[in-house]
């Protein structure tokens, strides 16, 4: 559980340094709201971040299971 929690963690903070350089950006920074991209740019992040969660989840109960059996074994 410990594994699982520092991975969400490390996620959040990768995320989190990937926008930093998009929230000091210079220019129109209402351009994608004027285009009305935002809603899609917003929903490719969130798809993007649910996969990785998923995918996440998926490997913890994985390795889970995988860890029983070794102690089951042993």
């Amino acid at each position: 559980m410990k594994f699982f929690l520092n991975r969400i963690f490390f996620t959040i903070v990768l995320m989190s340094a990937i926008s930093l350089p998009a929230a000091f950006a210079e220019g129109n920074r209402d351009f994608m709201r004027e285009t009305g991209k935002i809603n899609v740019v917003v929903a490719v992040i969130l798809v993007i971040f649910l996969g990785i969660v998923w995918y996440l989840v998926r490997l913890e109960r994985r390795l889970t299971k995988i860890e029983h059996l070794t102690k089951d074994d042993a």
